[in-house]
Parts: structure tokens; C-alpha cells; sequence
């Protein structure tokens, strides 16, 4: 087993393990009034509404496949929608099996079908990525501003004192990000030939690289329905449960914030997002129980659209293609 392999297997082991051991955690915290509350909240879930989720679910992934498209054409590789499409939900499905696997995944899946080299495809991903970390950062603002009450309420309390205004609100959100600014220049400038230095770099080019596009509006209309899909989907939620469905637009967005973290911290978001999830919604006046309900039903929609359009993607790409093919073969023949 070579080094690789080994990292691989231990990323899988801590990432999973961790997310079995918050559920663990969370599930023993419940007393058993809660944990029958929770399970009441789930089983009064509106089935029909998983219709319109799964529809707005599809499309989010649609829209990223086009825009993925957008960054491959400057190096000519102009891949089939239904292709890139298949690719991006393989490469899903491979990073809830496999952590941070499902980038090489797609890209290897598109190189395969398409016959081109994948490796002129990787820039593309760090550039998606880095606009994606740039475009959460805007939402946590957002968010930041449009539940300043909330918010406020939440920094007074942790720091025990009661009151304050959303001018000492916005000055702790300023202070925050110019510090976060500094401490990126002074790691960049003091690693800038390590590792650490040239993914700094990498990121900081790739959202450039975004603004050099020739259909650099169609790229950022594309993210705005992605992130946007993002946000309706827990919207969608909130209308799907009696418990949560006086909820509105801007507390969705807080949820997205909160729910987009937990899918980074633990193997496919298992365990750390409904808790994530739990704990925002508690501020809302929601029962822990029923928060954390809310929090499984998100999570088990999304990953199931994932599973539902990651197994019909590996199905229809060889199917697809051999027909093309053959079709293809027929027509140099005539």
C-alpha cells in the first residue's frame, strides 16, 4: 500500500469517524421526550414537496455543469452538456465515498468520454473553488446584515452582556474581515514558496482568472442561480415541515451559512450538518429536537438527490456515448 492510498483511507476514517461521533454525541444529549419529538417532526414531513426539491436540486447541479463549461472553453475542450453534466454528479457521488476525491473524479469521467487530457482540466476546479469560497464569504455577509438582530443578540449573549446597537455589530464584522485580509497577506508573504503559499496563489488566480473570461457574465449569472437554487432549496424545507414553516427568506439564508459548513467539517456533512443546522434554528426560537429534525430531513434530500442523479449519470454516460459513438461510426462509413 503506497503512501497515497494510505492518506486516502485515513482522511476516510477521520472524516466518517468524526461524523458518527457527533451523532453519538447529539443523539445521547436528547432525552427521550426529545428524540421521540424529533422523530414526530420528521414523519410529519410533506412528501409531496419533495417534488419541487428534487426539481430545484437538479437544477443547481445543471447550472454548474454549464458553468463548468464556460471555464473549458479558453483551452477548446467544448464537452456535451449531457457529458459535463454526468460528470459533475459522478464526481458528487465520488466525494461522499471518498473525501475531496470527487474533483479528480469529474474531471478524469469528462477526459475519458470527451478524449481530452485531464489534466488541463484541474485549473478549472481550483477556479470554481475559489470563486465558491468567495461567493459564500458575500452570503455569510448577507446573511450577517439581514439578521443583524439575531446575530447581535447571539454575540451579546456569549459575551454576557445585554444591549448593544448594530453599529458595535458592524464594527466587530469589519474588524473581523481586515483581520482575516491581514493574516492571508502575512501567511502568503512569509510561506509564498511553500505549500500553503502557492494554494494562496492558486485561489487568488483562479477567481482572476474568472473576470478574464470572454462570457464572464454568463459565469457569474450561472453562480447566482447555483447559490441561488442553494438558497430556495432550504426555503423548500422550511415549507415541507409544519414546524418551520413560518420561517422566511432571511433565516434561510442563515441555515444555508450554517449547513454549507457542516458539509466541509465531516464526510459528506454526515452528523456535524444537522447539528449545525439545529443549533441556528434554535436561535430562532425552534426546540432543539425539532431543529435538529429539520436538519436530517435537509441533509438526507440533498445527499439523496445526489445518489438519485450520481447512479442515473453512471448508467446513461457509457449508454449515451456508445450510441453516439456507433452513430457516428455509421455516418464515416457512408
Amino acid at each position: 500500500m503506497n503512501k497515497k492510498t494510505l492518506l486516502t483511507i485515513l482522511q476516510y476514517v477521520v472524516f466518517l469517524g468524526l461524523g458518527v461521533g457527533i451523532i453519538y454525541w447529539m443523539m445521547s444529549k436528547l432525552s427521550p421526550e426529545q428524540r421521540s419529538s424529533m422523530l414526530d417532526a420528521i414523519k410529519a414531513t410533506r412528501l409531496w414537496m419533495l417534488v419541487p426539491i428534487f426539481i430545484i436540486g437538479f437544477l443547481s447541479h445543471w447550472f454548474r455543469a454549464l458553468r463548468w463549461k464556460l471555464l473549458l472553453e479558453p483551452m477548446d475542450i467544448r464537452p456535451t452538456t449531457a457529458n459535463t453534466f454526468f460528470a459533475v454528479m459522478i464526481g458528487y457521488v465520488t466525494n461522499l465515498a471518498i473525501p475531496r476525491a470527487g474533483e479528480v473524479a469529474k474531471c478524469t469521467v469528462l477526459a475519458r468520454y470527451e478524449k481530452v487530457p485531464a489534466d488541463k482540466m484541474i485549473g478549472t476546479i481550483v477556479a470554481e473553488r475559489a470563486f465558491d469560497v468567495v461567493c459564500l464569504g458575500i452570503i455569510v455577509l448577507m446573511a450577517f446584515f439581514l439578521e443583524a438582530d439575531v446575530v447581535g443578540k447571539m454575540i451579546n449573549d456569549a459575551m454576557g452582556s445585554s444591549g448593544g446597537n448594530h453599529t458595535n455589530l458592524y464594527l466587530i464584522l469589519i474588524g473581523g474581515m481586515l483581520l482575516g485580509i491581514a493574516a492571508v497577506v502575512i501567511v502568503y508573504r512569509k510561506f509564498k514558496h511553500t505549500k500553503v503559499g502557492k494554494f494562496i496563489k492558486g485561489l487568488a488566480d483562479g477567481v482572476m482568472s474568472i473576470f478574464k473570461l470572454k462570457k464572464s457574465g454568463m459565469f457569474l449569472l450561472y453562480t447566482l442561480l447555483i447559490w441561488g437554487a442553494y438558497w430556495f432549496l432550504i426555503v423548500l424545507g422550511f415549507w415541507s415541515m409544519p414546524i418551520t414553516e413560518h420561517l422566511g427568506l432571511s433565516v434561510a439564508l442563515v441555515v444555508l451559512v450554517a449547513g454549507s459548513i457542516g458539509m466541509i467539517g465531516t464526510q459528506g456533512g454526515i452528523g456535524l450538518y444537522p447539528l449545525a443546522v439545529g443549533k441556528t434554528l434554535l436561535v430562532y426560537g425552534i426546540a432543539e429536537a425539532n431543529g435538529i429534525a429539520f436538519g436530517w430531513v435537509s441533509w438526507s434530500v440533498q445527499v439523496g438527490i445526489i445518489l438519485v442523479l450520481g447512479i442515473i449519470s453512471l448508467i446513461l454516460l457509457p449508454i449515451l456515448n456508445r450510441k453516439q459513438h456507433n452513430a457516428q461510426v455509421t455516418v464515416d462509413r457512408k
